[in-house]
């Protein structure tokens, strides 16, 4: 991801005032890793739909206040601060091997393109 005002971490700083609260959807399916993957002195879980992209957007913004332009492809990049309030709201908490397998189950994972001639 590159920097700029899309990246989480600036905007995780304005969430916290633009919180819709916990409850407010029902019945979706959004996983979320434990926060373990370093960035930026910080740690980071994924959060993804294994139902549709449009439930992950709209939990995102409903209970999370992150914008759409924060989107990764198949996932949001969650920081830590922000991980007890998404399992607050509804996301399912699940290891990384489980949310990959789900997230290709469901025919929702984006794989990197490669370079052209990279092995």
């Amino acid at each position: 991801m590159l920097p700029g005002p899309t990246t989480p971490q600036r905007i995780s700083a304005l969430t916290r005032r633009t919180l819709a609260g916990p409850g407010r959807l029902r019945d979706v399916t959004v996983l979320i890793d434990t926060p373990v993957w370093h960035w930026r002195g910080r740690l980071w879980s994924h959060l993804v739909s294994d139902a549709s992209y449009d439930e992950l957007h709209a939990f995102v913004a409903a209970e999370l206040g992150i914008p759409r332009r924060a989107f990764q492809g198949d996932h949001y990049d969650i920081p830590e601060d922000l991980y007890d309030i998404a399992v607050a709201a509804g996301a399912q908490p699940v290891g990384a091997r489980e949310l990959l397998s789900r997230l290709l189950a469901a025919g929702l994972r984006v794989r990197k393109q490669r370079a052209p001639g990279a092995g």
